[in-house]
């Protein structure tokens, strides 16, 4: 998804795009700016505004070309581009402009590339716009010619991929927010939701493929009924309540209190984030890659997950990943547990609230 210097039409399409951003109350420097004028430094700006700046600069400047990411320390937008040029325009804006070699088209290639060559078990590959690479893990699983394999077919890819290992085994977390069961199975409640005028939640979609009645507690009476499913390549799943269950749109925070949520949004790469499951409770960490894609093994592969390096375990399936009351994700699966760490992966909530039609509620 990576590369080159930028064309000339590149440049002409961000100049044209100017007039936008300056309608959007985004503010340039003029090509006439005397020598003397000091040079534009990066705005401190929070996630969600930093989310915004990052849509109106992909979107009337087509300055994403090479991907962005939160520098949640410095609290600066980092915009990948490909020459002085695009740079100029990005820090005028109010962002950190970073020259990198691979574009995004290059880096959505090498990911092309490992899906043909490279779908192997215990495998998992999303873009890492601060290394402006496709990062590809291989959990412990992959062995011997596998991994022989899965080396080739990165090396072949020069500096567009790199390979990490992971100590742990890549599966969903289903053994089983708050904990829910279905037979002999606990997942995890995401978040409470509307759909139709009537109260659902959402969970993990390999959790509804497996179970279609859902009790607080096991052995307990129902408390919904499995209303849409999709799993694998997605991970998503809706239940309908079906008694007068509280239903509040709020998230446990395991030390007596809850975390309101009031909207859906999109990750960031960078952002500081938790995640709450009925196992493991709360935990913390950082976005690290987007639209990741992840092989289970068994044929189980899904694609377009947020990759972070939250700790989760069996049981936290489904459950919440957010940032202050904005929901970001459902747990989908990932390596090594909350006494060793490792990666965790997350289904987007906008994904399957967009699939079932429903919102946030």
């Amino acid at each position: 998804m990576k590369h080159r210097r930028i064309s000339k039409r590149r440049a002409a399409v961000a100049g044209a795009g100017i007039t936008a951003l300056i309608a959007a109350g985004i503010t340039f420097q003029t090509a006439n700016a005397s020598e003397s004028a000091p040079t534009p430094t990066p705005d401190t700006l929070s996630v969600a505004k930093a989310g915004k700046l990052a849509s109106s600069l992909g979107k009337d400047l087509g300055l994403d070309a090479a991907g962005t990411y939160y520098d949640a320390k410095a609290k600066n937008l980092v915009v990948n581009v490909l020459d002085e040029s695009a740079a100029d325009a990005v820090e005028s804006a109010g962002a950190k402009a970073r020259i990198v070699e691979n574009s995004l088209a290059e880096l959505k290639s090498a990911r092309s590339t490992l899906s043909d060559k490279a779908s192997i078990p215990g495998t998992s590959w999303a873009v890492d716009p601060a290394t402006n690479k496709v990062v590809v893990t291989a959990d412990r699983t992959v062995k011997g010619t596998s991994m022989d394999k899965l080396a080739k077919v990165v090396k072949g890819l020069g500096g567009k991929a790199e390979l990490q290992h992971s100590k742990g085994e890549f599966k969903p977390f289903i053994a089983g927010g708050d904990a829910i069961w279905g037979g002999g199975s606990r997942c995890s409640l995401g978040f409470n939701v509307v759909k139709d005028g009537a109260p659902h939640f959402l969970t993990a979609g390999h959790c509804t493929e497996a179970v279609t009645s859902w009790s607080e507690e096991q052995g307990g009476p129902a408390i919904g009924e499995n209303a849409g499913s999709s799993f694998p390549d997605n991970d998503y799943g809706i239940v309908k309540y079906s008694g007068d269950t509280a239903h509040p749109s709020e998230v446990n925070l395991y030390n007596g209190s809850t975390q309101a949520i009031t909207k859906a949004g999109d990750a960031t790469v960078g952002q500081k984030v938790q995640r709450s499951g009925s196992t493991t409770q709360l935990h913390d960490g950082t976005v690290k890659g987007l639209d990741a894609t992840v092989n289970y093994g068994n044929g189980d592969i899904v694609n377009g997950l947020i990759q972070t390096d939250v700790c989760a375990e069996p049981g936290d399936s489904g459950g919440a990943l957010f940032a202050g009351d904005t929901a970001l994700g459902l747990t989908s699966g990932g390596s090594g547990d909350c006494s060793a760490g490792g990666e965790t992966f997350f289904q987007p909530v906008p994904e399957a609230l967009s699939a079932f039609g429903a919102e946030i509620g």
